[in-house]
């Protein structure tokens, strides 16, 4: 039986799914696999535990596996792909397909279908595409300038938030969020939080998302609020990018509804961010129509894996002309 992995490669973790021809049958974690933020040691660890650990929970040897899919921020670049394809093509002899994280989350999202997919995790990006298959992107421009919304984001505007509070009233130093960031970064006191935040290379901005979300105060809110109205945006670019109105005088809406739907971390650990994100959007938009669940990308890769077997094998067939034997 042959057996498919399908990898999503994120700047905070590496997900892994082996699957069979119809199902998904285990998941496994590793580290973050995004090269450019960690590096290719840690990359190419993160990418190569994932894909043993995951291989080893379904009961597989990595000598089974048809076809591997990996997504990952970044990796569309040529460049990058070819380093994350090297990287397992170490441990596995089998075809490697290397796209972005936003095309194996599209997938998730709609299968072949049209629909506009908002991430946001370390990084964010809004990406969509239309019945004709065409597609678009908005924002994923990249954390030093960009990545509104995102768990990045969300850390580097919290840290601003709370110098610029203490430097107004000095009090704002001991406030529940001052405290909870500078405990996340090992520091004791405004000061050492900036010289941190300043440092080079960049600290992890995003490992102080979580502390936020727990913060239930008044600037951790008005951030969380923020992010989702600035996730909404980006996802209205794409449907007006994509999706046309009709301008005439008795209906501007024509085309119907628009399928939405996010995934990434900062979806799924702050309510908030999706409540503000789901009223937002319809605020600009009223013909999105939003998946409320927060789809899993992994689960587009392993689909994309699938896929490029079953289209591998229908090829081979086409040209011996004869059944395809392994």
């Amino acid at each position: 039986m042959p057996y498919y992995l399908g990898i999503d490669g994120g700047g905070t973790k590496t997900t892994c799914a082996v699957g069979n021809e119809s199902s998904l049958l285990v998941t496994a974690m590793a580290g973050p696999s995004n090269v450019v933020r960690v590096g290719e040691r840690r990359a190419r660890e993160s990418l190569q535990m994932a894909a043993q650990q995951a291989c080893a929970a379904a009961g597989i040897v990595l000598a089974q596996v048809e076809r591997t899919c990996v997504g990952g921020s970044g990796a569309a670049r040529p460049e990058l792909a070819e380093k994350v394809r090297g990287f397992l093509a170490e441990i596995l002899s089998t075809p490697i397909d290397v796209i972005g994280d936003m095309e194996i989350a599209l997938e998730a999202a709609f299968d072949r279908g049209p629909g506009v997919v908002v991430i946001a995790g370390t990084g964010s990006i809004a990406y969509g595409r239309d019945p004709q298959g065409r597609t678009a992107r908005a924002g994923g421009w990249g954390f030093a300038i960009g990545d509104e919304g995102s768990a990045h984001w969300i850390g580097r505007t919290a840290i601003t938030a709370v110098l610029k509070s203490s430097d107004r009233d000095p009090q704002a130093a001991q406030s529940a969020l001052a405290e909870a960031l500078c405990k996340e970064w090992n520091v004791n006191s405004l000061s050492d939080l900036a010289r941190v935040a300043n440092s080079l290379p960049p600290p992890n901005f995003a490992a102080l998302f979580p502390p936020l979300v727990s913060t239930e105060d008044e600037v951790s809110r008005s951030i969380l609020g923020q992010a989702g109205r600035e996730l909404a945006e980006v996802a209205s670019v794409v449907m007006n990018r994509l999706f046309e109105k009709n301008d005439t005088l008795f209906e501007k809406d024509h085309t119907g509804p628009v399928p939405v739907a996010t995934t990434g971390g900062v979806f799924r650990h702050a309510a908030m961010v999706r409540d503000v994100f789901y009223n937002e959007l319809h605020v600009l938009d009223s013909r999105a129509l939003i998946n409320r669940r927060v789809v899993e990308p992994v689960e587009g890769a392993l689909r994309l894996a699938r896929k490029a077997a079953q289209s591998s094998a229908v090829n081979r067939l086409g040209e011996y002309g004869g059944p395809v034997r392994s």
